[in-house]
């Protein structure tokens, strides 16, 4: 199958690289506006460590605005970080412990141009931080059980990534992920579009028709984007959304290599999309497309096509929340 390549290296967690700005499929009306670390663009990094008694490690803020209530480690990346090295600077400055990350736990917009990464980690090194050593970053640390001292926490927000960590250590919902090491200009999203036929034993997949075939490209508009907005403009160019219903499953994956700042800020996301007819039964071929910017092949590959449903129907995926 054409793209098979491409496909097999986002399933394993690799990305793969991107293309040059022409050979994008879908693109804001304006130049797209390159992603620049703390002038357009705010990336977070959040980290849920547990111990062997499934303790969550927090730490207790020092900053004015919430002095003296407690939360994850988290904190804003820095120009020529890549999103681990983020992530682990946050954790070692803010309670002291060294660690690595296990995965992505999921992927959060909060705000435009603000979007949270958050990790689970295990510690790896290092020890608490104490009072005697409070900073800027932080008065201190401690593995908290969520039941007694309860704990002022400057957010409630962190809480359901808690509660998503201890279900991933019961029973991973999706196979380890970590950002792939890789460029991007822009803050974009790569779409597997998949459509199955009503018994399940067939399975297309949407490629871009430009040069080779290849799984679709969309950029966001920098001005007030939401993450998930390139990829409703790409769908609404080439299928008929009004007697369709589209489901976003989750993220196979990004990738972000931030060494040259203004350069290389941006992220590709990933992302696994849906397509099911809306209140009809399942049809034995997918919905006409509109236009030939795109086209729907025929993943014949067994082992392939077994992976990718089998991952759709256990929803094996980060979370995206938009």
């Amino acid at each position: 199958m054409a793209a098979a390549e491409e496909l097999q290296a986002l399933l394993r967690g690799e990305g793969w690289p991107l293309p040059e700005q022409a050979s994008l499929d879908v693109a804001p009306p304006q130049p797209p506006e390159p992603a620049r670390l703390r002038r357009n663009t705010c990336y977070v990094v959040l980290a849920v460590l547990l111990n062997q008694k499934n303790e969550v490690l927090m730490m207790q803020e020092a900053k004015r605005e919430c002095y003296g209530m407690w939360y994850l480690p988290a904190g804003r990346m820095e120009p020529r970080e890549t999103i681990v090295e983020a992530m682990r600077r946050e954790v070692e400055e803010e309670t002291g412990l060294e660690c690595q990350p296990i995965t992505l736990l999921a992927v959060e917009e909060r705000g435009p141009a603000w979007v949270r990464f958050a990790f689970l980690a295990e510690a790896t090194g290092g020890t608490l931080k104490t009072l005697q050593e409070k900073d800027a970053e932080s008065l201190q640390a401690q593995w908290w059980d969520r039941k007694a001292p309860a704990l002022p926490l400057r957010s409630q927000d962190i809480v359901p990534l808690m509660d998503l960590a201890l279900q991933y250590r019961a029973s991973p919902a999706h196979p380890p992920v970590l950002p792939a090491e890789l460029p991007s200009a822009f803050l974009c999203q790569r779409l597997l579009v998949l459509f199955a036929d009503g018994g399940g034993d067939a399975l297309w997949l949407l490629l871009g028709t430009a040069g080779a075939l290849h799984l679709p490209l969309a950029v966001c508009d920098m001005s007030g984007h939401r993450l998930l907005q390139a990829v409703e403009q790409l769908l609404q160019e080439c299928l008929p959304l009004a007697t369709l219903a589209v489901r976003v499953q989750g993220l196979l994956g990004l990738q972000h290599l931030g060494r040259k700042p203004g350069q290389s800020d941006g992220i590709c996301f990933n992302v696994v999309v849906t397509v099911e007819d809306a209140g009809r039964p399942p049809p034995e071929a997918p919905p006409e497309l509109q236009g030939t910017a795109f086209a729907w092949r025929k993943v014949d590959d067994e082992g392939l096509r077994r992976q990718l449903l089998q991952r759709v129907s256990t929803s094996s995926f980060v979370p995206i929340r938009s």
